[in-house]
């Protein structure tokens, strides 16, 4: 089984109405980039690059480099492929355009995989047993406290018992906390911005409002000693992970020891076979697993095989909670009171929607 072709995908998709971001906080609409494979024997594949404002510059790695090296080759070895590609490209950066690329290619030779044998994805890592999974409500950044009152309170009205905000000001988290009540798991990613003594600082003003973690909080975010010092002294659990690009970095992140939650992103790391390698590393680290997945694309599903297969009682999924006006996989892909369900069809368990990737496609 030959690949045949790559093509690429970019999606803008805009808000819908009910949005709740404020203002010039609200971009015009979410991008992405999806990925399809094709074989000679008629297969295709799905996968997907972590993009956001960078989707072009992805999309040109993906066929300038990644697709000339991966055309020709036999789709059933993804592993001996992979590090090949990898090792030819490795002068362009191992994180970067070139591994997001990597990665959707990856994830859609899995799904190959999964459709030759018939099988659903997580069978071919593994097993699962569970129809569904535990999710949690990943909310847009939206800076204004009544906004984050209003995010929390409408994602917990859906169903959710846990809600992640993209915050910063105390003020916003505290009104988040206020809406949830105590019973409701809160966590706060606030992107990289502090050096070690603001962001010990600033855990010392988030600690009272509980929360299941405190994501990415040091720039550089490859600062792991950093990282240790801070989960050591700040009395909050950490999070981070996505992105690292390499399993040697996922080794080094849970080695320091710097995080209580690693999070992997498919989109950005390599795809389903180095998610599954840094399950491994974490799993020997007794480190839990909650994959980086604010995307609603293949990087989503792959998430959701992999961590069925390979994950504890404790991992969960995250949910990029926005109103869109459409969805890649339409309503087939879709929490229900806060789990998300397991896909049992071969492979990935899902196509994306043609009518959504023409409506919404840059070609």
């Amino acid at each position: 089984m030959i690949i045949d072709k790559i093509d690429a995908f970019p999606l803008t998709i805009p808000f819908g109405a009910g949005a709740a971001l404020p203002g010039p906080s609200r971009p015009p609409a979410v991008t992405s980039l999806l990925v399809r494979v094709r074989t000679d024997e008629g297969h295709e594949g799905w996968g997907e690059a972590f993009a956001f404002e960078g989707a072009q510059v992805t999309r040109r790695a993906l066929e300038d480099l990644v697709a000339p090296l991966c055309a020709g080759q036999d789709a059933t070895r993804t592993g001996p492929l992979m590090r090949a590609a990898q090792q030819k490209l490795h002068v362009f950066g191992r994180g970067g355009a070139v591994m997001h690329a990597l990665s959707a290619v990856d994830t859609a030779l899995w799904d190959i995989a999964g459709k030759a044998a018939r099988v659903p994805l997580h069978r071919l890592l593994g097993g699962a047993g569970a129809p569904d999974l535990p999710c949690y409500a990943s909310l847009d950044p939206y800076g204004e406290a009544a906004a984050v009152r209003a995010g929390v309170t409408q994602a917990l009205a859906a169903g959710f018992t846990d809600v992640k905000l993209h915050e910063r000001a105390p003020a916003a988290v505290r009104a988040a906390r206020e809406a949830a009540g105590p019973a409701t798991g809160l966590m706060l990613d606030v992107n990289c911005p502090w050096t070690l003594a603001q962001a010990t600082e600033m855990a010392a003003q988030f600690r009272g409002q509980r929360l299941r973690w405190l994501e990415e909080p040091l720039w550089p975010p490859e600062d792991y000693d950093g990282l240790a010092r801070l989960r050591a002294a700040c009395g909050i659990p950490l999070a981070a992970g996505e992105n690292a690009a390499a399993p040697l970095d996922f080794g080094r992140l849970l080695a320091a020891p710097a995080v209580d939650y690693v999070q992997p992103s498919p989109a950005k790391m390599g795809g389903v076979s180095e998610l599954a390698r840094v399950f491994t590393l974490a799993a020997a680290r007794n480190v839990t697993v909650m994959p980086h997945t604010f995307y609603h694309g293949p990087g989503l599903l792959a998430a959701v095989h992999a961590a069925a297969a390979l994950g504890t009682p404790d991992t969960m999924i995250e949910w990029r909670y926005t109103d869109l006006a459409a969805r890649p996989y339409g309503d087939a892909v879709q929490p229900d009171g806060g789990r998300i369900r397991l896909p049992q069809g071969p492979g990935l368990g899902a196509d994306p929607d043609p009518d959504v990737l023409r409506r919404y496609g840059d070609r």
